[in-house]
């Protein structure tokens, strides 16, 4: 069976920048996902699109089929009142917070400066070069469940919280 829309595919995997420091590791099988329902980062879903189980590969993703480049635009100085006056703040603290849309967006604390904090609206990850070697576990058709809902569900699961 190949990996194709609609199929829960689980794959080990380690995950490294450009430098070989390991950004994230599933090493035991046990990350699915639904393969053609945007669960994973685009460049990786592409590149494991045709591969069958016990296939292994080796890929880079651009940060344009990754998390994105960067944009400075993103990046902004708010003052301090607008975060909870007891919560002590340093830089990587993530916090939820809303875009001028409406939108709800995480932004990660770049920077503490007195009353100045500079906070980061682009995803942790935007403009890495991200370097996978991956390893396909299994692949099985997903259940109507599962393609209705646009996500795995792990064996016993009904309820959605």
């Amino acid at each position: 069976m190949q990996i194709e829309n609609n199929r829960v595919v689980s794959i080990a995997y380690t995950l490294k920048d450009n430098d070989e420091n390991i950004i994230d590791q599933s090493n035991d099988g046990s990350f699915c996902y639904l393969h053609g329902a945007s669960n994973i980062i685009p460049g990786l879903e592409s590149a494991l699109a045709g591969k069958a189980a016990g296939d292994e590969l080796a890929v880079s993703i651009a940060p344009e089929e990754g998390y994105g480049t960067r944009e400075e635009d993103r990046v902004q100085d708010v003052p301090r009142e607008m975060f909870p006056p007891e919560q002590e703040l340093e830089a990587g603290m993530q916090f939820h917070a809303q875009s001028p849309e409406g939108h709800a967006v995480m932004v990660t604390i770049a920077k503490v400066e007195g009353d100045t904090i500079t906070v980061d609206g682009n995803h942790p990850l935007a403009g890495v070069q991200l370097n996978f070697v991956v390893k396909i576990m299994e692949i099985r058709e997903a259940t109507a469940e599962e393609i209705e809902h646009g996500h795995v569900h792990a064996p016993g699961e009904h309820e959605h919280g």
